[in-house]
């Protein structure tokens, strides 16, 4: 990854329900209808508006994306991607997350938003182990970044130390 790439690539630690960014990008489940992990902490934070309004989508296909407002949270939009279920590595797994990296930018960019943060997708209940997931979701980031001016940065918001870690390696070694 280049310079310039890697220069629009952040890595913070914390709550994606407090950043301040144009949009944040939601794990989500097919239904689209809040869960655990992100996806219930977003729903709960952004109130029952966005439960409103995910209930008119019908729904989100494995590794594609759809966009809603923000409501309560501190950001315009919340972007909702189906991660797929980890189940190995050989059915598809990588193709699927990458996918909803690129989507996820492509309604970002749509929708001018200049800052966003994503979750480690995947790597909660789904299983994806971290260290793919990484590489996966930076490789299919910096692509899509190489040719689009928005959004003019990521944040990856990372709930505990070991996805920070991992996301940190995969960051070093995509610079390399």
């Amino acid at each position: 990854m280049d310079e310039r790439i890697a220069s629009r690539i952040k890595l913070v630690r914390g709550d994606i329900t407090t950043l301040n960014v144009d949009a944040i990008v939601n794990a989500a489940n097919t239904s689209l209808l809040g869960g655990g992990g992100v996806d219930g902490a977003i729903h709960r934070a952004a109130g029952p508006e966005l439960l409103a309004e995910c209930r008119t989508l019908g729904g989100c296909a494995t590794g594609s994306a759809k966009i809603t407002r923000g409501y309560r949270l501190p950001t315009d939009h919340v972007i909702h991607t189906v991660g797929p279920v980890y189940s190995g590595g050989g059915r598809g797994e990588a193709d699927l997350l990458a996918s909803c990296y690129r989507e996820s930018l492509r309604l970002a960019a749509e929708h001018q938003c200049k800052t966003v943060a994503f979750p480690a997708i995947s790597c909660g209940v789904y299983g994806y182990p971290l260290a793919e997931a990484a590489r996966v979701s930076l490789e299919a980031t910096a692509e899509f970044l190489a040719e689009s001016e928005l959004p003019r940065e990521v944040t990856w918001c990372l709930f505990d130390q070991p996805a920070y870690d991992a996301y940190q390696e995969a960051l070093a070694a995509a610079a390399d």
